[in-house]
């Protein structure tokens, strides 16, 4: 299982790498559901199979299946990937290169450190273990949460709509008033 986890790893690291670089944001989403596929088989090597179905059912299927309809809705054009291309200028990866460094370099420490308390067992966590947790100390942290994924619905719904059309109606709905209005007053 171990040779297992450090394939997955990699495979998760590589395909984030891929989706940071990557210009085209169709290719850019298949890397990351790679990524988001390698993170679940992470899961399943340390013994947590229910949060590795949950990584593909929710991550890696409905969420983006999301981003792909987005992204097809946007339909970006030749001048998004100029300035994509723009930002993929050697000194912009100056400041996450050295968040990396610092990241992998704590990965290396514990992962060759000794084992110390409240490091990873490897024992099997099942469905229940996982909603005993989130749903008793860590109750007021879920409800949070879906608050703001609900701040984060009604925020999309805002953004996504047509104004467009809103004018032609407003305009109407005037032009209705001024016709009751004057019919009042030729009486």
């Amino acid at each position: 299982m171990e040779f297992a986890f450090y394939l997955a790893a990699a495979v998760a690291v590589v395909s984030t790498l891929r989706v940071v670089t990557s210009i085209n944001p169709v290719h850019a989403l298949l890397y990351l559901i790679v990524s988001l596929i390698a993170v679940a088989m992470v899961f399943f090597a340390l013994g947590a199979p229910f949060a590795g179905v949950l990584e593909i059912i929710v991550y890696a299927g409905a969420i983006m299946v999301l981003f792909v309809f987005v992204v097809m809705m946007l339909n970006l054009g030749q001048a998004a990937v100029e300035q994509e291309n723009s930002w993929l200028n050697p000194k912009m990866w100056i400041g996450p290169s050295i968040l990396v460094g610092i990241m992998l370099v704590m990965m290396i420490v514990a992962l060759f450190a000794s084992p110390v308390e409240g490091t990873i067992t490897g024992e099997l966590i099942d469905a229940k273990g996982v909603g005993v947790a989130l749903f008793g100390p860590y109750v007021l942290m879920v409800e949070l949460a879906s608050m703001l994924l609900l701040g984060a619905l009604v925020t999309a719904y805002h953004l996504g709509r047509d104004d467009t059309l809103r004018p032609a109606r407003d305009m109407n709905e005037s032009r209705q008033h001024l016709t009751r209005d004057h019919r009042g007053t030729r009486q």
